[in-house]
């Protein structure tokens, strides 16, 4: 319980970091938070023209198919490739003033988050104007979103911890996330491939991460109990670890940065 006795005593420097990364993402930007709409956007325009033709994809409402799994991948790159490094940028001030260093990646989900629950809107007017319409199932989203943040957060306090003393990391992760994003059924339905090797895309959490976003947005159903028990289990269980190994690891950190 120390650490959450912690966050609060250091909750002004958290609202202070998470505003310096939302900000700071446009920092210096014409369109500034702009840009949370027209990233997602500008991606769904491009796999929306070339992606049909390659794999000859016949989806029902597919720019909606594509935006409801797009977005939440989003969320979850920018956490886990931008914030890879958010302990080692800032070890400035980590060997000048003491506080939490949990903040440092607990800020970059927060503010990924917000930016997240901003996005959103694009999906909403994609189902309103694209024919599909809203549905009282998307009150299930801040669930999902939660459980998705603990999860990304688990993996970012393993990687940022870990990047201080090995900088290759963050490179790696950039590689690896370009894989993991083919191995998401986020372009194409899971559907496409035999039904015996559909098991390997369900190895994957993200695969249930996205079919949950796009049950409540796309399907119009409730995500399944059971899949967001299973989640919500996995997210906790890599949270704890990826805390542990954070907590364990930030004792060299002012040598290390």
């Amino acid at each position: 319980m120390s650490i959450f006795n912690e966050l609060y005593h250091y909750r002004e420097l958290l609202k202070t970091n998470i505003k310096k990364e939302i900000r700071g993402k446009y920092k210096g930007s014409f369109l500034g938070v702009l840009w949370s709409f027209l990233n997602p956007l500008l991606m769904v325009l491009v796999y929306a023209i070339v992606f049909p033709y390659i794999m000859r994809i016949k989806q029902e409402h597919y720019l909606i198919y594509l935006i409801t799994g797009i977005i939440p991948w989003n969320f979850f790159t920018t956490v886990v490739t931008s914030g890879c490094n958010c302990v080692w940028i800032n070890g400035g001030i980590i060997k000048k003033v003491f506080f939490p260093r949990e903040i440092l990646p607990i800020s970059v989900v927060l503010a990924a988050l917000v930016n997240f629950f901003i996005s959103c809107i694009v999906i909403l007017l994609f189902l309103i104007f694209g024919g599909v319409g809203l549905n009282i199932n998307i009150v299930w989203l801040p669930l999902i979103a939660i459980i998705q943040a603990m999860f990304s957060l688990g993996l970012l306090f393993i990687l940022s911890a870990i990047n201080v003393y090995i900088r290759d990391i963050e490179y790696l992760v950039a590689f690896f996330m370009n894989l993991v994003f083919y191995a998401t059924p986020i372009l194409y339905n899971a559907s496409m491939f035999p039904e015996n090797y559909q098991f390997v895309l369900k190895l994957n959490p993200m695969t249930h991460f996205i079919g949950a976003y796009r049950d409540i947005f796309y399907n119009q159903v409730a995500p399944n109990f059971l899949t967001l028990l299973f989640l919500f289990i996995l997210s906790s269980i890599i949270l704890v670890i990826g805390y542990s190994i954070f907590n364990k690891l930030e004792k060299g950190f002012a040598e290390e940065v």
